[in-house]
């Protein structure tokens, strides 16, 4: 009799439940598919391997959860997946969705308050963990969640298989505290894959799915309940003290493993990459390049360690791929600030960015590699103020071939190089090498050959990559999924080879760097070394016919080095880093391009040794002639046109004078709005030298020749609080100094 009114009970339930689901139908959307499900999943941990798929780091990505890959189900264990059907969904494979009669039972045992099984199936439980907002919070669903939850049910049952759901069910049912899927319980807790769980394995694994929080006692008391459903009561033996041991591990969030163990060879290349990675990614790093820069930088910084230096950064090109073939972003435990990336890291690029100052003035047949350039003091007019750069070591050479001012980095024939590309036009050279400078090419004006933008070592690298392309420019690479490649030209074939031909010459560096130094190699390499204002920043950047090398060291802080310059600092570890990769092989010379000739030169007074030099079209030169004074154009030299003089307040008078001085003339005189300026003894200057103390205004200077013609003429401005002479008196110097 019961039992034909608990019949007749789950019939009219079930016509009550499909009256309330046909309501909800039309407001229920399409539920994902698997494939949809499964490419959504995501790992809380990832892997970073190398391009031979060795491991590079492990990475957590989620702090909250922890799962690892998805789980096909044919690689879960078989005990697994019977003890969770025979504890969660007895009648899995027969019911559509809801299981009409688990319904009506658990109905009919809430009616006379007697305990019975759940009327949830595994189906339902998806629903609920696919969509959040049907997911079980700490208080009980409503009647509504209930209803939607067994709609999608259904849904799920007529667009997925049996299979796909019960594969999906155990990647995302959630276990004990962090862990989520059967692959991170398998790992965390039992130190085994899911295909290896035993038949008490699985029970305590399914019991928790029932109670993740509960008590050993409870959990190890349910596990033998499954067991004993499974006729398995001889694995209840025991059970209680293996639950209480794998539970120990997941109370102390234990880790995966070997996790403890992973090589942390490439920290922050992996937070790059693997950010938004569900799935291990494979680099285009070469693990064993990746060792041999970190240990080389490390090893030099330890050397270093009384220089006030703790950072530093290596990069690893291949030339032809652009695959990064190493990305080491911090010195590590050196460092007190091993987070920050110094590959990406915005830094000043200091004389690194001369190479390509020049490479531009070839390319566009202003200046030759045998060009004479001055170095000798300039003063330059900036809306800032005056510009006084000066060479490293504060002396100058005079005139110098713009080859060995640039395997000498001297800084003075840079700016005056400048002078003439202009900045807007380098400003530009260097956008489309991927530089992403953030201001105008006039915002940095003509310290921009100095390196005062701030570029990163990953940037840098790249340009000089080019430059070993014989001006091929493309971005890199650092996944092997990433698309190929694909190059432009951006700077000029011949123009390139020949600047890579100074920066491999030992001879042109050799007024600074000497003949042997850690610039030089065994194999055939070209290289430019920078430090940036006040010692801050320290690069050495250089290439092979294979590979290019960038190596940046200084501190994350910014705080200034103690007496370390380039070739001190960054050189012995580029030297260290392209000796490792040619180990095994050589560096061939680049083929000298078609359109460059090879002349032998000569300077006259011998001003540097005879050479063979390289040529674009139309620029070649036998010998080199020694500009003389007389035949420089006759103007002023000082000041310069539009300058802006500010009168400090603090500073007296008389030691705020200007000094006007000229070239290419000996003899002449001087005009100040108009007016002659008159030095001792009531005399027109002679000699052209001329200290004025400056007044407040917009000035118009004049140069004449000794018979009155104008020779030059400018404007310029000062700025202060001085009082102006009377009108109408000359203004007389207290003593004219001769030029210099």
């Amino acid at each position: 009799m019961a039992s034909r009114i608990h019949r007749r009970f789950a019939a009219s339930l079930k016509g009550v439940l499909a009256t309330m689901l046909l309501c909800v139908a039309g407001a229920a959307g399409a539920v994902p598919g698997f494939a949809e499900v499964q490419q959504s999943f995501r790992s809380s941990d990832a892997g970073l391997y190398d391009r031979h798929g060795e491991l590079l780091q492990q990475l957590r990505l989620n702090p909250n959860e922890r799962r690892l890959s998805w789980i096909a189900l044919e690689d879960v264990s078989p005990a697994l997946r019977n003890a969770l059907i025979a504890s969660e969904d007895r009648r899995f494979y027969q019911h559509s969705g809801i299981d009409w009669n688990a319904v009506a039972a658990s109905a009919w045992g809430n009616l006379w308050n007697t305990k019975t099984r759940g009327a949830s199936t595994i189906t339902m439980q998806l629903a609920g963990l696919i969509y959040d907002d049907l997911r079980r919070k700490s208080a009980a669903r409503s009647l509504a969640q209930k209803v939607s939850q067994a709609f999608i049910a259904q849904s799920l049952e007529r667009n997925w298989r049996k299979d796909q759901i019960l594969e999906a069910y155990l990647n995302l049912v959630s276990f004990r505290g962090e862990l989520v899927g059967v692959h991170a319980l398998s790992r965390v807790l039992f130190a085994k894959h899911p295909s290896g769980l035993n038949q008490s394995e699985a029970a305590i694994a399914v019991a928790l799915i029932r109670a993740p929080n509960a008590r050993p006692a409870k959990v190890s008391e349910r596990a033998c309940a499954i067991l004993k459903e499974q006729k398995s009561p001889q694995e209840c033996d025991g059970l209680q003290g293996r639950t209480e041991l794998v539970l120990a591990r997941a109370t102390a969030k234990g880790e995966i493993s070997g996790a403890a163990t992973a090589p942390q060879l490439a920290p922050h290349l992996a937070r790059k990459l693997l950010k938004d990675a569900g799935q291990p990614v494979y680099a285009t790093l070469d693990a064993a390049t990746q060792r041999f820069a970190s240990d080389a930088l490390r090893r030099q910084l330890s050397a270093l360690v009384d220089r006030n230096i703790e950072d530093g950064a290596v990069v690893v090109i291949d030339n032809a791929s652009g695959d990064v073939l190493a990305w080491v972003g911090s010195s590590g435990s050196l460092s007190g600030a091993a987070q920050v990336d110094g590959v990406l890291a915005l830094r000043q690029a200091g004389s690194t960015l001369k190479p390509f100052l020049y490479e531009m003035a070839i390319e566009k047949k202003w200046l030759t590699a045998a060009s004479l350039l001055d170095d000798s003091p300039v003063n330059l007019a900036t809306s800032a103020g005056l510009y006084i750069p000066q060479n490293y070591d504060k002396q100058f050479k005079g005139l110098v071939s713009l080859r060995t001012a640039l395997g000498s980095s001297l800084n003075i024939p840079a700016v005056r190089t400048l002078v003439m590309v202009t900045p807007e036009r380098f400003f530009r050279r260097l956008q489309t090498l991927g530089f992403n400078l953030r201001e105008s090419g006039d915002y940095y004006g003509y310290s921009l050959a100095l390196g005062s933008a701030d570029v990163s070592l990953l940037a840098l690298t790249n340009a000089y990559r080019a430059l070993a392309n014989q001006g091929r420019y493309s971005p890199v690479r650092t996944a092997m999924n990433d698309p190929r490649v694909v190059y432009r030209q951006s700077m000029g074939d011949d123009a390139s080879f020949i600047v890579g031909d100074i920066l491999s010459d030992r001879s042109a560096r050799a007024r600074t760097f000497g003949l042997e130094s850690a610039l030089s190699t065994r194999v055939w390499t070209a290289v430019k070394t920078g430090t940036s204002k006040d010692m801050r920043d320290n690069w050495c950047v250089g290439f092979s016919s294979r590979y290019t090398v960038g190596v940046w060291v200084g501190n994350a802080s910014g705080a200034p080095m103690w007496d370390v310059s380039g070739v001190t600092g960054a050189a012995p570890v580029w030297q260290e880093v392209m000796q490792y990769l040619h180990r095994q092989s050589g560096s061939q010379e680049p083929v000298k391009p078609v359109s460059v000739e090879a002349l032998p030169i000569q300077f006259e007074n011998q001003l540097e040794a005879m050479r063979t030099e390289y040529f674009l079209p139309g620029t070649g030169q036998r010998m080199l002639r020694v500009a003389k004074s007389n035949d420089i154009a006759p103007s002023i030299a000082y000041p310069t046109p539009g300058m802006l003089v500010a009168i400090d307040p603090d500073i007296p008078p008389s030691r705020q004078r200007l000094r006007f001085s000229a070239q290419g003339v000996k003899q002449g005189a001087w005009l100040l709005d108009g007016k002659p300026l008159v030095g001792p003894a009531g005399r027109k200057t002679g000699d052209l030298g001329y200290d004025w103390m400056p007044w407040p205004g917009r000035h118009k200077l004049v140069l004449q020749d000794v018979n009155g013609a104008v020779l030059d003429q400018l404007q310029f401005e000062v700025r202060g609080a001085l009082v102006r002479p009377p009108e109408g008196k000359a203004v007389k110097s207290r003593g004219s100094l001769s030029a210099k």
